[in-house]
């Protein structure tokens, strides 16, 4: 077909463009002195995300770690390249079941914490099926 023109997808992400590509609005005839000055927008993916293809998004369901500022309804951002050290929040599997808690590591056991008085905490078996899927590295909380 002669003529036809094909336009791919305009959004490259932010990162490919540089500050002279950035469009600015011409109302008065010439662009504002600021706007030499002006920055891009910002990219949350490059804010928040340090290793893309292990790092996934996760909406929480219940209210275990609410005493660490996370609650129902929440996104949390979660890294599976990070070792999961005592101390940190991670999203475990224990016996089938997704959990999300403070990772407790003693010497010769692993507990796992919730953030609420409500639940108590798990003291994991050396036989139960468990595995670290990853560690929460941010918390997105909507209003």
């Amino acid at each position: 077909m002669d003529g036809e023109v094909y336009y791919g997808a305009a959004y490259k992400g932010s990162k490919q463009y540089t500050q002279q590509e950035v469009r600015t609005a011409n109302a008065t005839g010439f662009g504002a002195a600021a706007d030499d000055y002006a920055e891009r927008g910002i990219d949350l993916n490059e804010q928040l995300v340090r290793n893309k293809p292990a790092t996934f998004f996760m909406r929480v369901r219940g209210d275990a770690m609410t005493g660490a500022g996370i609650f129902d309804g929440d996104v949390v951002i979660v890294d599976r390249s990070l070792k999961p050290a005592s101390g940190r929040v991670i999203i475990a599997t224990l016996n089938g079941e997704m959990l999300i808690r403070r990772l407790e590591k003693g010497l010769n056991r692993v507990r796992l914490i919730p953030e609420t008085v409500k639940l108590a905490p798990i003291d994991v078996d050396a036989y139960a099926d468990f595995s670290v899927w990853g560690v929460v590295t941010y918390v997105i909380h909507s209003p």
